[in-house]
């Protein structure tokens, strides 16, 4: 597999957006490279895929300016590029919560990592032997491609629902360990800092999300695959490109049982949209088209 794909993000404050935005993209340009990377006040989030090369040569540029100088990055390969453009773009947060007194650049809630997480599922207890749970902050279609043994799902649609799902469940965690987990650490980082702030006290971010788990220590403890915004719609614990797809029409998760459907049609339609009007008149070509827009404009996001 000769193509890099890399998941990086750090809240940091940028306020040279302007002039970091048009660099940023002439350089990935310059490499070859495609996939989305978000800018904001906050930081910076990033999705890029492009050869062993171009990769290194990005990260070296960009780890050169002091502020990413300690950027981390999870990796993983594939035959294919995943992306279909590049594009930089400006945005109020690089993961929308919709709550400004949240400040990760301020300083972040503790963090475990995946190697003592494991140890802590292998007992079912942490170190001083409270109970853990796992708290799975992503929207509710990448959860059904894969969680963690029992996590708690609220079947959120968007990050922003988070703190009020939260507060009204604030009880349901009294005297246990609650890691927050998420694909790439971005969303589970602002939700541990914010669980933090209403009195849950043993709350932990996962470094690295699910992503940085796969490549630690495995699937142990983990059901399914992981969900990414890209073309290869979900990765395996051991990084590889999954069976799963997901559909150009409606963006449903089409499982490998459900792709041998007959109402399944690749680019078109899957076996949740079939007949409807959203699959009329779209044909491959415009549907492929349209899912590359979504998943560049959607990828970063949702780390």
């Amino acid at each position: 597999m000769s193509i890099v794909n890399i998941a990086a993000y750090k809240f940091v404050t940028l306020d040279d957006i302007a002039t970091l935005r048009p660099a940023l993209l002439e350089r990935c340009q310059a490499l070859a490279l495609k996939g989305t990377i978000l800018l904001a006040p906050e930081g910076i989030n990033l999705f890029l895929a492009g050869s062993r090369e171009a990769i290194d040569a990005f990260l070296a540029g960009l780890r050169a300016d002091t502020r990413f100088a300690d950027l981390e990055v999870k990796e993983s390969l594939s035959d294919d590029q995943p992306f279909r453009r590049m594009l930089v773009r400006q945005k109020k947060e690089i993961i929308t919560m919709k709550m400004p007194v949240i400040k990760p650049a301020d300083g972040r809630a503790p963090g475990v990592d995946p190697a003592t997480l494991k140890r802590w599922l292998d007992a079912g207890r942490d170190d001083e032997g409270r109970p853990v749970v796992m708290l799975d902050t992503r929207n509710d279609f990448e959860v059904d491609v894969g969680t963690f043994d029992n996590a708690i799902d609220y079947r959120l649609t968007k990050f922003s629902e988070f703190p009020d799902v939260i507060a009204a469940h604030r009880a349901d965690f009294e005297g246990k360990t609650i890691v927050s987990f998420c694909t790439g650490g971005i969303r589970c980082e602002k939700a541990a800092i914010y669980m933090r702030d209403i009195g849950l006290e043993h709350t932990y971010q996962l470094d690295g999300g699910i992503l940085k788990y796969f490549e630690d220590v495995g699937g142990a403890h983990y059901q399914g695959d992981c969900f990414v915004f890209d073309y290869r719609t979900a990765l395996t614990p051991e990084l590889a490109p999954s069976a799963t797809r997901q559909c150009f029409a409606c963006r449903a998760v089409v499982t490998a049982e459900a792709q041998r459907s007959p109402d399944y049609i690749e680019g078109k339609q899957c076996p949740a949209c079939a007949g409807s009007r959203r699959t009329t008149g779209v044909s491959g070509g415009a549907a492929a088209a349209m899912a590359a827009d979504a998943a560049a404009a959607t990828s970063a996001t949702a780390a």
